[in-house]
């Protein structure tokens, strides 16, 4: 009897068992599992350079021949596992071919987000032996945690839906029947291979058995943190937090003001949450964020007659504070692995310890220049790595927020100091300070490396949100 499928892929992320599943794959006769076949810093596993014959840069130039060979392997039921982050140019084919057999792979967020911390911290990512265990505990950061679990939320509502819309069924694999050999036997039969294990392969150790509480320096303020969620069963996917509109925990609400701000990444967040302080004479880390739907269905009772905005920044304005704060820089809150692949793959001008004596105006156009035309590319679905939201299309931003609260007011940065005073104003408010607009951060100003062929670049890179918002050229708003 023919198999039910020519190939299949694990959706997982990392640091949930995907490394124990993928070791148990293989020791069935017949399955083959490529291991991160797509991670857009390198083919399969680390140190490996390439795939049955294509290398990394043959796949990254056509990453559906990589797909395609991995399908026609003969006498193996060939697959990879793939993270959210991973090459998205595969992701509609692959969700689209019945043939394909979607395994999903889960884990309880906090655990796997505690595990993944430790990780980085040890640089210990597989154990093999018991006795060269490394040690370690992290400080639970709760904006990061919730960021990481809007991520993965994000990631399995697309996955959800698109199986959904489709007709398609997944085997759905928790972290806790990893060590059911059962479980294993019956994913086999599902795929259509007649193998079967005796026992599972435990070559790979748990790396970290403890209780959570016990891996962290700060688990009372963890706590606390986890108590402001709403309850929901973080073990079980798809679909294990309410749906909630993207970004709510970035919104920004007045202390006493009945003021909303829906921030947009990559704009003038710290200026428009001073002057939002500012209404009340309070600090910005006073003010109410972090929010959850309970949270924000109070705030709004205990302000009536409330209003809510948002602030766009120019695009290329926008991309320029985006590269120089999380591109150029060597620093901790850059975006390094994205910086490197910048540098090693599309061949921008950055130095690799961030910018030194010889970094100067030039060059530092030039990079801009090839930054902004990555981001065309990478809008445009023809790149590897993600779609950032620092850089992402501020429509499509807007879009995400109509899905559960559109702004009353869409404010442009330029016009902010006196359309914000104008809100302020129409609610009885008095502004303590008024807005500053924010500086350019960098080496060098956009002023200073600003020409008509920059401008073209930034056009066609965002020529949706030039058009929708009427944006015009940035050097006649900065004359």
């Amino acid at each position: 009897m023919d198999r039910p499928f020519d190939s299949f892929v694990v959706f997982a992320e990392m640091r949930t068992g995907s490394n124990f599943l993928e070791t148990n794959l293989n020791a069935f006769a017949g399955i083959t599992c490529y291991g991160e076949a797509f991670n857009p810093h390198f083919i399969g596993y680390p140190n490996s350079t390439e795939i049955l014959g294509i290398t990394q840069e043959q796949r990254d130039s056509d990453p559906e021949s990589l797909v395609g060979r991995i399908r026609e392997h003969p006498g193996t039921l060939g697959g990879f596992r793939y993270f959210h982050d991973h090459d998205p140019r595969i992701l509609d084919d692959l969700l689209a071919d019945r043939r394909c057999a979607k395994i999903i792979l889960t884990r309880n967020p906090l655990d796997s987000f505690v595990s993944w911390k430790i990780a980085q911290q040890t640089g210990q990512w597989k154990l093999t032996n018991v006795s060269k265990r490394k040690d370690a505990r992290i400080t639970f950061d709760a904006p990061e945690f919730s960021r990481h679990v809007e991520a993965l939320q994000e990631f399995q509502i697309l996955l959800l839906n698109r199986l959904q819309t489709s007709g398609q069924t997944a085997f759905y694999v928790a972290y806790e029947d990893l060590q059911d050999v059962q479980v294993m036997n019956g994913l086999a039969q599902w795929l259509g291979v007649q193998d079967r294990l005796e026992e599972l392969d435990q070559s790979l150790k748990r790396q970290n058995p403890e209780p959570i509480t016990n891996k962290v320096n700060n688990p009372d303020e963890m706590q606390r943190a986890l108590s402001d969620i709403d309850r929901f069963n973080l073990s079980r996917t798809p679909n294990f937090e309410p749906r909630r509109g993207p970004g709510v925990p970035t919104w920004v609400g007045g202390w006493k003001a009945p003021l909303l701000y829906l921030p947009i990444r990559g704009g003038p967040e710290p200026e428009v949450s001073a002057w939002l302080a500012g209404l009340d004479g309070v600090s910005p880390n006073d003010l109410p964020r972090r929010m959850n739907q309970k949270h924000l269905k109070q705030w709004f009772a205990d302000h009536p007659g409330h209003r809510s905005f948002t602030v766009l920044r120019h695009p290329l304005a926008r991309a320029h504070h985006v590269f120089c704060t999380r591109i150029l820089p060597d620093t901790p809150d850059a975006f390094t692995q994205i910086r490197r692949k910048l540098i090693n793959r599309h061949g921008l001008p950055i130095p690799r310890h961030g910018p030194d004596k010889d970094y100067d105006r030039d060059t530092h156009k030039a990079a801009f220049e090839g930054f902004v035309k990555f981001i065309k590319a990478n809008l445009a679905g023809q790149t590897n790595l993600r779609i950032d939201a620092s850089w992402s299309s501020q429509g499509q931003v807007l879009q995400g927020f109509a899905d559960h609260l559109s702004p009353d007011y869409v404010l442009r940065e330029n016009d902010a100091a006196e359309e914000l005073a104008h809100i302020a104003e129409r609610l009885g408010l008095e502004p303590h300070t008024p807005f500053k607009p924010a500086t350019g951060p960098g080496p060098f100003a956009l002023s200073e490396i600003y020409d008509d062929g920059l401008e073209a670049v930034a056009q066609d890179a965002y020529a949706k949100d030039y058009a929708i918002f009427g944006f015009g050229p940035w050097g006649d708003q900065a004359a």
